[in-house]
């Protein structure tokens, strides 16, 4: 028997009978979402963080200013923000998350859960999940002066 007839006879593997959208070829990036009490802004860069795939934030879904740090907002953003990525070839995400941090609060707001799980509805594949909100080691003095801040 020839060769080209018993490769052909041999079963598929696991990976030939995956869909596309499972396959190990294509872009990974990292998607950082910065989620406050007030807005969630959202990010995806390729892996170095050079280049700037798509955004998208709170503000650019809702119009009340009052609902662009909410869950609904973040979700939005994050659905814009992943289709954009995956018209240009992004297949999985590394995704940073990130509080206002330093003097203010350390954690994200109510918006980071729900881009995070907005992410993973639409298909893109999940990496790593971190948390990069700068904490202070030894800080500078807190803005308000002895007596703080008089209402």
């Amino acid at each position: 028997m020839d060769e080209k007839n018993i490769k052909s006879e041999q079963p598929k593997t696991d990976n030939q009978s995956r869909p596309d959208s499972f396959s190990k070829s294509g872009k990974w990036g990292i998607a950082n979402i910065f989620s406050s009490k007030n807005n969630t802004i959202i990010t995806v860069t390729d892996l170095s963080g050079a280049e700037t795939i798509s955004v998208g934030s709170g503000g650019m879904i809702v119009k009340s200013d009052r609902e662009e740090g909410g869950p609904y907002a973040a979700m939005q953003a994050a659905f814009k923000a992943a289709d954009k990525a995956k018209e240009r070839g992004v297949i999985g995400l590394h995704i940073r998350v990130r509080a206002p941090g330093g003097h203010k609060s350390k954690t994200p707001g109510s918006g980071a859960q729900a881009a995070i799980r907005a992410f993973a509805r639409t298909g893109l594949r999940i990496g790593k999940i971190e948390d990069v909100t700068p904490l202070p080691t030894d800080t500078t003095k807190r803005p308000g002066g002895k007596r703080g801040r008089r209402v």
